[in-house]
């Protein structure tokens, strides 16, 4: 049986799809009951737990032959990351006393990156959970490609995407979601010695440029990618309601900069095979769908 976390949202549920497609019995890990009759009605094992809340995390733990550990994103974490140290301490508690036979944590690309930034929340959780006796790996994905999500709409309306990424010739590590819960749901069959770290990219890097021109080719329309402004980003944050813009404006400094990376490299790195076009396909049919 494998317990798995997030299954509410993309990755998880994911994650769960291909276990079950393989036969295997897996426990869902809810907030609501509600939210879990989905699962139930199709076999699952339900249990309400959470992240706050270890007690009722190590009962979902328990006798788990593994256990796919997802935390809820924040993308405004208060200065030091108090969340995020609530949480680590929170999943070593509940993995200690559950015990379960080995453990995969989803956690991102460049968590070894000494510079402070949105992504030393998984930083911050790799360490506490890092003197856990069970197996444990830390699947480190690359930029989601769904975060072009967010770029549908600026395509269709105006053929003008802004991008962040920048410069916007530089290729990025990116991987679909669909490939992280194929390799988890695999992560968790396998059978290992102590903590390692698997590092995951899509087949090829992509530049934003190429996210465009892909676009553009979609829709038929032209489109094109127009870096923002870096001086501007601070700003534009808060006014989105940020209270705490600078660890996301040092995330995408680490990407374009390029100390936010692979430690072992592109050479390194596990390869998916989606492709960005079957990505922001998806996507596209998605957002018209939606309306």
């Amino acid at each position: 049986m494998y317990t798995i976390m997030g299954i509410t949202g993309q990755v998880g549920g994911a994650v769960a799809e291909n276990l079950l497609k393989q036969g295997h019995h897996v426990r869902a890990v809810v907030r609501d009951a509600a939210k879990g009759r989905a699962w139930s009605d199709r076999g699952c094992e339900v249990a309400v737990a959470t992240i706050e809340d270890a007690a009722s995390l190590a009962t979902a733990f328990r006798a788990a032959e593994g256990v796919f550990v997802l935390v809820p994103p924040n993308f405004d974490p208060l200065p030091g990351f108090p969340e995020a140290q609530a949480i680590g301490k929170t999943l070593q508690t509940a993995l200690a006393q559950a015990n379960p036979a080995r453990v995969v944590y989803l956690s991102t690309i460049g968590a070894q990156a000494k510079e402070p930034n949105l992504l030393s929340q998984h930083t911050i959780i790799e360490k506490a959970i890092g003197g856990l006796p069970m197996p444990v790996t830390f699947l480190r994905p690359a930029w989601f490609m769904e975060n072009s999500s967010w770029d549908v709409a600026p395509a269709k309306q105006q053929g003008v995407i802004p991008s962040f990424l920048q410069p916007l010739d530089k290729p990025v590590p990116m991987v679909a979601t669909a490939d992280i819960a194929k390799t988890a749901a695999g992560l968790l069959q396998e059978t290992w010695l102590g903590h390692r770290v698997i590092e995951l990219e899509g087949p090829n890097r992509v530049t934003p440029n190429e996210i465009a021109a892909t676009f553009a080719r979609l829709l038929g329309r032209p489109a094109r990618m127009e870096a923002v402004p870096r001086e501007s980003w601070a700003t534009l944050f808060k006014s989105q309601g940020m209270r705490n813009p600078i660890p996301r404006i040092r995330m995408l400094d680490g990407f374009n900069e390029g100390w936010i990376d692979f430690e072992r490299g592109q050479a390194g790195s596990r390869k998916g095979n989606v492709a960005l076009e079957t990505v922001l396909k998806n996507l596209i049919e998605r957002e018209a769908k939606a309306h």
